[in-house]
């Protein structure tokens, strides 16, 4: 029973723990970082959705990168069953939009047993009621390890919030208060409020309290769906959306026409994709990025703010760079249809591999989980959670191993049994 890549990463966090006190432990901010959450520094903050994350980002498939656990229920594709690994969003409370997340490793007729973080405070195995199963999702194939548009939006984004920073209310700033990059007119606007003097006070409260949960859909629908971005290749993506955020959706549009050497009207249409996926994308974002300080020394606030502009663009054009030639995939691990479990498969009639069953798997990793680690001192014996995590994993490989001798004794015995010649048919095969 091959269990999937990102449980394999999984268990290598198991018994991971917060420390008490004002120290966070390392190894669960690097949850959030894997993320793109750097702005997180304290273990206490919720955390499943992270871990999950990570742990799929680690085995090279694109995550929600949201930290809260419900933002699961809309990724890759929904299952009907529990299977080994896939990723369980649970209620928490009766407020909707609280949740918890974690990794399908067991189930019985009334409980999922998860492989999460932030149960019990650290990396645990713990049992969940299937009252509470909000939802299961597996990977679709459109977020598997290739550099789809989605991912190459995530790194753009994270960039540009690098770049923007945070509360800012300078008073030479055209563009007024910000957080994260978002204006209080842009916020207005995406909120549909118009804004005025008796709900502004408010407003700006609201956009002080800005996460990154909360900007990614503004950038998405205000800058990067209207500049194209996703149809440009992704150093050129990178570089245009910066700009689009930074100079407005139409000033990218005429300087990423200029840098190309197209016709300049603002609208970005077949014939500049064309020359934008047709040229070599190294020189075009080199042009683009001149054309860019160029921009930015002719405004009149160049003086105040031109030389933080200026480095914008270098560390852009930087991150531009290293995205070209970049290896598509991270992972090589075989595809979803490779990567069955065993659950409850049936043979033929209505028997049953009983080694197949989640029952018993969600009864083994419970037991060394949660069992084991109680009774050894009593008998003498430490059990650590790597000797758990090592009881995990090789009791896939031994049901894997008992599943494949049962399949060969069967194959056998069906073809002492066979009573009837084999007739040879013609047959096409389709991949």
């Amino acid at each position: 029973m091959e269990q999937p890549a990102w449980l394999a990463h999984a268990w290598r966090e198991f018994g991971v723990r917060e420390i008490a006190g004002a120290a966070s432990n390392d190894r669960i901010l690097q949850f959030f970082r894997d993320i793109g959450h750097n702005e997180i520094n304290s273990d206490e903050i919720a955390w499943c959705a992270a871990f999950v994350g990570a742990c799929l980002e680690r085995s090279g498939y694109t995550s929600t990168r949201s930290l809260l656990a419900r933002s699961y229920l809309d990724w890759g594709t929904g299952l009907q069953a529990a299977k080994l690994g896939a990723i369980a969003v649970c209620s928490r409370g009766n407020d909707p939009g609280k949740g918890h997340v974690g990794f399908v490793v067991g189930a019985d007729a009334t409980r999922v047993f998860l492989l999460g973080g932030n149960q019990q405070n650290s990396v645990s195995v713990q049992p969940y009621e299937r009252a509470r199963l909000l939802g299961l999702r597996w990977p679709g194939e459109k977020t598997i390890g290739a550099q789809t548009k989605n991912e190459v939006f995530e790194r753009a984004l994270t960039h540009v919030l690098e770049m923007e920073g945070g509360w800012s209310n300078d008073p030479y700033d055209p563009g007024g208060p910000t957080n994260r990059g978002i204006t209080l007119a842009v916020y207005a606007a995406y909120r549909g409020i118009e804004l005025t003097d008796f709900n502004k006070e408010a407003l700006l409260r609201e956009l002080k309290k800005l996460t990154v949960a909360d900007v990614r859909p503004i950038y998405y629908k205000r800058y990067w769906v209207p500049s194209r971005a996703a149809d440009l290749p992704p150093p050129l993506a990178l570089m245009h959306f910066d700009a689009a955020v930074n100079h407005g959706v139409g000033n990218a549009a005429r300087m990423l026409q200029q840098s190309l050497g197209v016709t300049v009207d603002g609208i970005i249409g077949p014939q500049t994709l064309a020359a934008a996926n047709s040229q070599r994308v190294e020189d075009v974002i080199n042009k683009y990025a001149d054309i860019r300080r160029a921009r930015y020394r002719s405004l009149g606030h160049f003086w105040r703010f031109g030389r933080g502009w200026l480095r914008r663009v270098d560390r852009t054009l930087a991150a531009s760079r290293r995205l070209i030639n970049r290896p598509h995939s991270s992972s090589s691990q075989p595809h979803l249809g490779e990567q069955k479990m065993a659950q409850e498969v049936s043979t033929t009639g209505s028997s049953k591999l009983r080694a197949h069953s989640m029952t018993i798997w969600g009864a083994l990793i419970t037991a060394a989980a949660t069992v084991l680690p109680a009774i050894g001192p009593l008998i003498g014996i430490e059990i650590t959670p790597d000797l758990v995590r090592e009881f995990g994993e090789q009791v896939a490989q031994l049901t894997q191993a008992v599943i494949g001798l049962i399949g060969i004794i069967m194959t056998i015995y069906g073809h002492v049994r066979a009573t009837s010649s084999l007739e040879r048919h013609r047959t096409t095969s389709q991949l």
